[in-house]
Formats: structure tokens, sequence, C-alpha cells
């Protein structure tokens, strides 16, 4: 089992859960995150440092948000690996919790 980067991160990209993951599988994207399947060892340490509350396990993926298992494993694949906290973009808080952001993920 894996944990899943949802929606709410876009554009949002905090990367508090990067420091404590302790297999380095977040992969960065212009405004989101993702954890890469594979490396992912569903230790949950991510999770709950996620401030915009968008890290989930694969079986507990909120309704409508599965397209997020594939877009992870898919993204991982290309964007380069994050092991280290960067600043939140200047207006994430504005982002935070706005539905349909999916239009929004730049690759």
């Amino acid at each position: 089992m894996t944990f899943v980067v949802g929606e709410n991160c876009i554009k949002c990209k905090h990367t508090d859960c990067v420091e404590v993951c302790p297999v380095d599988c977040f992969y960065e994207g212009p405004n989101f995150l993702v954890i890469h399947p594979d490396e992912c060892i569903d230790c949950a340490l991510c999770e709950p440092e996620c401030p915009a509350e968008a890290i989930f396990s694969e079986d507990e993926l909120p309704e409508g948000q599965e397209v997020f298992l594939e877009l992870n494993a898919e993204l991982a694949e290309e964007w380069p690996n994050i092991t280290e906290m960067k600043p939140a973009p200047p207006d994430s808080e504005e982002w935070n919790n706005v539905p349909g952001k999916l239009e929004h993920l730049e690759r």
C-alpha cells in the first residue's frame, strides 16, 4: 500500500511532509508534490504533517480523487526528487480547500 498526494496540494504545495519522509519518496512538480508508490513504505509520517490535509492512504482517497493514485505514480517517474522543505507558494493559503483544482495542475 502507498500514500497518495491528492487534489488539495495543487497550488498549495507545502513541503512539510518531505522533511519527515524516511525514504525520500516525494517528487516535486511546478505546483504539486507526488509520492512514488514503489518507494513509499506506508509509514504514515507524512499524512499528519500536511497543512493542506492533502495526503491520504490509497484506500482512504476521497471519492472522486481516485485519479490521483495513477497521477502520483506517473509524475513520480518524470519529476525530480525533493528531500528538503521549501517555502510554500506565497498564495498557497488562498488556494487551500478550493475545489476543482485538477485543471490547474502544471506538469
